[in-house]
């Protein structure tokens, strides 16, 4: 009898979970889409990291964790931000909930390939220098996402704005590729595309 997984079967259903549910958008944007582009900004900041500030990481790796971080959506949709932390209860609630649908999704797979995928899928097992990486580019992405809401008079996000700001300065002292990766890359995210033709 052959193995059957619906773990792909999951993944993709992840176009159709909508961010940003509770907010005004000018452009809609789905779970998965958000899941590539920080998977390509965990893999750039970890090319600076390692090219610029003697680190030593894998940027394939760090890729590929962008790519599962939000899977336990998959089960919970996505859920915003102010209600995940609006206080303390909520936040541990949220947290078990999310790590119960890594498991579930982990659990999809065929027995002998779950080791491999553990520590890309559960959350609690992910190492804590990768984790780091992709939290920093999860708000970068969600910083990109909010220039270009602004850029098109979207004041819904002016609030977004300010409390990514805040959370991205503090990490430029820990996390100096950061800081390097927005001065190289964010102005031409939010420019036009005749702009960006010149170049």
């Amino acid at each position: 009898m052959k193995e059957k997984s619906t773990f792909l079967a999951w993944i993709t259903r992840m176009p159709l979970l909508e961010r940003w549910a509770l907010m005004h958008c000018f452009q809609q944007e789905n779970v998965s889409e958000h899941c590539h582009q920080v998977a390509v900004i965990a893999h750039l900041l970890t090319v600076i990291k390692n090219k610029r500030f003697n680190g030593n990481l894998n940027p394939e790796r760090a890729a590929i964790l962008a790519l599962y971080h939000e899977v336990s959506e998959t089960k919970l949709q996505d859920i915003n931000t102010n209600t995940k932390y609006h206080n303390p209860e909520f936040t541990k609630a949220f947290k078990t909930l999310e790590n119960i649908a890594e498991k579930e999704c982990l659990a999809t797979l065929p027995e002998d390939l779950r080791d491999e995928m553990e520590s890309l899928i559960v959350q609690s097992k992910v190492d804590p220098e990768y984790k780091a990486i992709v939290k920093a580019a999860d708000l970068l992405q969600a910083y990109v996402k909010t220039k270009n809401e602004l850029r098109f008079n979207n004041d819904e996000f002016c609030h977004v704005e300010e409390h990514l700001t805040a959370k991205l300065q503090a990490l430029e002292s820990s996390m100096p590729e950061v800081k390097c990766f927005m001065d190289i890359f964010l102005d031409s995210c939010t420019t036009t595309l005749d702009k960006l033709s010149e170049t």
